[in-house]
């Protein structure tokens, strides 16, 4: 059923699990870059506090993406359980 993976298995799919980290981790530090901008520019402005609209627009789509990465990281051992129960289930009782 599931055959071992290879060294280049391995590497290819550490790589694509780093990729992941990595764009979860830039998105969030412009996250914080962009809104803390935003936050002085508001200040300096003395306009009413505008600049929490784009901080929890952004921030929501900051969660799902966190939510994302972290289901699909973890997500092939969950499939695995999945699967071993959904067998089973389907195999008939003794």
């Amino acid at each position: 059923m599931n055959q071992p993976m290879t060294e280049q298995d391995m590497h290819e799919r550490a790589r694509k699990r780093v990729e992941a980290r990595m764009g979860l981790y830039i998105h969030a530090l412009v996250y914080v870059c962009v809104n803390l901008g935003l936050f002085v520019w508001n200040l300096v402005q003395g306009d009413p506090r505008w600049h929490v609209l784009p901080l929890f627009g952004w921030g929501l789509g900051l969660a799902i993406h966190a939510l994302v990465t972290t289901l699909s990281l973890r997500g092939d051992g969950l499939r695995q359980r999945l699967f071993d129960q959904e067998m089973r289930r389907l195999k008939p009782p003794r």
